[in-house]
């Protein structure tokens, strides 16, 4: 039962990971990063490793978390000049 909860895990980091990639909105990249490290933080402990996954959920999905966040508060939107000609 276990190897189908890990199978099923590293399927939905990668979908996660290509989503992450492909998303052209910088906040839901940073949800989507979020997500991926309390994915991330699940399968190592189902793994058996408890102290690596509380490591990966305070570090990758709490603290980057808002550090991205953050980050993206001082970033400012560059607009596409093909989108603007489009329309």
């Amino acid at each position: 039962m276990t190897w189908e909860i890990d199978f099923w895990l590293m399927i939905i980091l990668i979908m996660f990971a290509v989503l992450a990639l492909e998303v052209k909105d910088l906040l839901a990249a940073v949800g989507i990063l979020t997500g991926y490290s309390f994915l991330m933080a699940l399968l190592f402990a189902e793994l058996g490793a408890p102290d690596v996954a509380l490591t990966e959920a305070a570090l990758g999905a709490a603290i980057t978390g808002i550090f991205l966040l953050v980050t993206l508060r001082f970033v400012s939107r560059r607009e596409d000049p093909e989108e603007e000609e489009d329309a």
